[in-house]
Formats: structure tokens, C-alpha cells, sequence
């Protein structure tokens, strides 16, 4: 596809909490998708040593972002962690099986896993992190910059 091909994902404020750490990263995970995407060539071979290069990125990022959403929700004492937890670990098993199934010779175009990753971030920003979006925002204090950070006084209120 030519370098001019747009992204897959276009970061909006609809899509921010207002966590400055947790947007940024949010951020990340949007361009790690569009990335993706853009080297969805339909050239097999240049996507499968684009894909074995990327996931690998990617899974770790996720994991990165994961760990800092669950450690602000246990800190701030979030009633949905445990719900929110388990579908962190459910998307890293699906995308572990995707890879495994993968390396054992299953046909998975760069296209498709990419429309996956993008759909479950989507959706996932859109229903799980919202959540927590508003009891973020009644905790959190509000800093020059216009962005929520929490603070240990913060915890302390939750």
C-alpha cells in the first residue's frame, strides 16, 4: 500500500480519560495499530517479517499498559478491578493463541490480526476503561495543564 495510506485509527478526545499516563499510553496503543496497518502490504513475505518483528512489540506494550491501568485501580480502590483484570488477561490469551496458531502454519494476514487488535482497543477503551473514566475524574485532582493526575492525597480520598 502507498505511505500515504491513512490510519486505520484516528485518536479523538472521546477516546481520552483524562489520566495523562493513561491517554498517552492509550495514544501508543493506537499508533502501534496504525503501524500495523500500514505495512499490511498483502505481500506475504514482507508482512510475515513485519508481524514477527511487531507482535512481539505490541505484547509487551499491552502488558506494559495493562499493569499500569491495574496498579491506578487497585490504588484507587476501583470496584471493577477484578472484571477489569480478567479482560486484560483474556485479550493477552487470545492474542498469545493468535500467535501460536500463527508460527503453526495458520493463515492470519497482517489485515486481520491488525482489524482485531484495533477493534478490541476500541471497544475496550469504549466500555471497560470508561468504567473507571468517571470515577477517575470525581478522585483525581486537576493540574495546570488542564489533565486529571492522581496523587497520594488523591488515593487517600478513594
Amino acid at each position: 500500500m502507498a505511505d500515504n495510506q491513512k490510519d486505520l485509527v484516528v485518536w479523538t478526545d472521546k477516546f481520552a480519560c483524562g489520566i495523562k499516563t493513561i491517554d498517552d499510553q492509550h495514544k501508543m496503543l493506537v499508533d502501534l495499530v496504525n503501524n500495523m496497518f500500514k505495512h499490511a502490504t498483502g505481500n506475504e513475505k514482507q508482512e510475515k517479517d513485519f508481524f514477527n518483528k511487531a507482535i512481539q512489540e505490541v505484547i509487551n506494550y499491552v502488558k506494559v499498559h495493562f499493569a499500569t491501568e491495574e496498579k491506578i485501580l487497585i490504588a484507587t480502590k476501583f470496584a471493577g478491578y477484578e472484571e477489569h483484570k480478567k479482560e486484560h488477561e483474556n485479550f493477552i490469551r487470545k492474542v498469545i493463541e493468535n500467535v501460536r496458531d500463527y508460527e503453526a502454519g495458520k493463515r492470519l494476514t497482517l489485515s486481520t490480526f491488525t482489524r482485531y487488535l484495533r477493534d478490541w482497543i476500541l471497544s475496550h477503551i469504549a466500555y471497560m476503561d470508561k468504567q473507571y473514566f468517571e470515577y477517575f475524574r470525581k478522585i483525581a485532582t486537576r493540574k495546570e495543564d488542564g489533565k486529571l493526575h492522581i496523587t497520594s492525597e488523591d488515593l487517600k480520598k478513594a
